[in-house]
């Protein structure tokens, strides 16, 4: 069971974030992983031979199929819906195009499918690619929802760096289980099989810059609210998603019922972060998910160190905070925070805005063996077949054309801290003024504008979890004082409506990626979210 913030929880709130070299002193310290313990993965750093590599290079499997493969892992639905409406198209060696119908996929713009012997009542299955406004602009999107009974409530999930829709394939069928409820899952703008526009920021400044990239990815997600004629919804984001529905709440006000939050990459707050030079206008860099090693046991705890002791798993994230103190804030930083030790050649490509999907790119039938040094540590704790479509679904993201990656340089400085944290920012969510998007208004509408009375946020990590779980237990501070603060001022009416709450809670046996790591109990936690979400709004006045 999660386990929720109390007096207890001490050794969470005083854990931070691993250094960048965490993985390697958990090596030569002899620490158990998945890959050592079991004896699955061999051939050093990059386990799949040049051969196989060749093969899959030259393969060129689209990334619909790799889609298809991965969602057809979801039980009940043996046959998943694929639309073959991927942004770009890839090539093989010789220079012709692939197409999902190569692969036995029907060519569509929109698929929908129903799950087949299904104890839990028939779900319909939908598969789209959403279009924007502007040139190239569009969000894939997978949907399930129950059939012969209406829903209320929409839950909307995105995915982390570099990811995809696909590697919430573990939660689709469980949360859909849910009562009144319809899922979906999207690809953030230029990432997955979402469009991929050229990424370009247009300002001058340092705030400006920041605001620009965190625009490209929510007014997309603002943009199919709308398309869906969706009023309000329940928004779950993984690490750069869970940063950017933050990012979203705050912009965009009135739209969420509820916030949850895993393993949110951007909360705590670092000095070097903020005040480091930002990056170019043109191309962006490197926040490079791909590359860490697991390393850490996500089947069983590690019977070598105490529950007390344990301190995030090595799967490390380029984080180059050394071991720190809080960043509760009730904790004072007196003296400066120790430099940390980033790698010159680290440091050098971030600032020359080279990103980790480039190497993939240029490194032609390298490209799936390099992969694999991500891929074999990542899914090492599941089936191997299910670990080998999710490899074959990761090398068909990685290498499509760079879009929505190269805002991350722009977002995060070296150490995937962020340049705006959002420890700054996170108490204003659920209070701002609710107002038609992007208009303008006058003093006297000001003050008759209607405010937000609070929402609830819940932020879920890991046991084993790198992510700053300190950084999540000050912002829940945060946000219960800016409730208390609230409340202070409050109507009799928005005393009543008054719907703001923070947690943060804890999914046993899990590290970063908890939806995966630990999809049994993140299923069991979202599903009485979910539950609680609807009968609070079947009841508010």
């Amino acid at each position: 069971m999660a386990t929720a913030a109390s007096g207890g929880d001490d050794d969470y709130r005083s854990r931070s974030q691993q250094s960048p070299l965490a993985s390697q002193r958990a090596k030569q310290g002899n620490t158990p992983t998945e890959a050592n313990r079991t004896g699955r993965f061999s051939g050093g750093y990059f386990p799949l031979g040049y051969k196989e590599g060749f093969y899959q290079w030259w393969a060129n499997v689209p990334a619909a199929v790799a889609e298809h493969n991965v969602l057809s892992y979801v039980p009940y639905l043996r046959k998943p819906p694929t639309h073959t409406q991927t942004g770009t198209s890839t090539k093989t060696s010789d220079g012709t195009t692939v197409t999902a119908s190569d692969h036995n996929l029907k060519r569509t713009a929109s698929a929908t499918s129903q799950s087949e012997n299904d104890p839990h009542g028939s779900r319909q299955w939908n598969s789209t690619l959403v279009q924007l406004s502007g040139t190239n602009r569009a969000l894939n999107e997978f949907s399930v929802e129950r059939v012969g009974e209406e829903h209320d409530q929409n839950l909307v999930m995105l995915h982390g760096y570099g990811a995809g829709l696909g590697f919430f394939y573990k939660n689709f069928e469980g949360l859909s289980r849910a009562p009144g409820w319809k899922v979906y899952a999207l690809d953030l703008l230029g990432m997955g099989r979402s469009s991929r526009p050229p990424f370009k920021i247009h300002a001058k400044d340092r705030e400006g810059k920041i605001t620009e990239a965190e625009n490209w990815f929510i007014d997309a997600l603002e943009e199919w609210r709308i398309a869906r004629k969706i009023d309000q919804f329940t928004l779950l984001g993984h690490s750069l998603g869970g940063y950017m529905a933050v990012a979203y709440a705050l912009k965009y006000p009135g739209r969420l019922n509820k916030l949850i939050l895993a393993s949110p990459v951007g909360i705590p707050e670092d000095p070097y972060a903020v005040n480091a030079d930002m990056p170019e206008p043109g191309n962006s860099t490197l926040a490079n998910e791909f590359s860490q090693d697991q390393g850490q046991t996500v089947n069983d705890s590690n019977p070598n160190i105490p529950d007390s002791a344990k301190t995030g798993d090595n799967n490390n994230f380029l984080n180059a905070r050394s071991k720190a103190s809080s960043t509760s804030s009730k904790t004072s930083d007196k003296s400066p925070p120790p430099r940390k030790p980033l790698p010159k050649w680290l440091t050098y490509l971030w600032d020359a805005n080279i990103s980790p999907f480039s190497f993939v790119r240029w490194a032609g039938p390298l490209g799936p063996r390099f992969v694999s040094g991500w891929t074999s540590r990542r899914f090492s704790h599941l089936p191997p077949e299910e670990a080998q479509a999710l490899h074959a679904y990761s090398y068909t993201l990685f290498k499509q054309r760079g879009s929505g990656e190269y805002a991350l340089a722009y977002i995060l400085a070296p150490g995937a801290f962020a340049r705006s944290p959002l420890i700054r920012r996170i108490q204003g969510v659920g209070r701002q003024i609710i107002t038609p998007s992007g208009e303008a208004i006058s003093t006297v509408e000001l003050a008759a504008q209607r405010h937000e009375t609070g929402i609830p946020v819940v932020m879920m990590y890991g046991e084993n979890d790198w992510m700053d779980i300190a950084g999540g237990y000050a912002a829940e501070q945060k946000l219960k004082e800016a409730k208390e603060k609230a409340l202070i001022s409050a109507t009799a009416e928005e005393r009543e409506k008054e719907a703001g709450d923070a947690k943060v809670l804890v999914i046993k046996k899990a590290g970063h990626h908890v939806y995966l790591d630990g999809w049994e109990e993140f299923n069991e936690v979202m599903l009485k979210e979910l539950a609680e979400t609807r009968n609070k709004e079947k009841v508010l006045p």
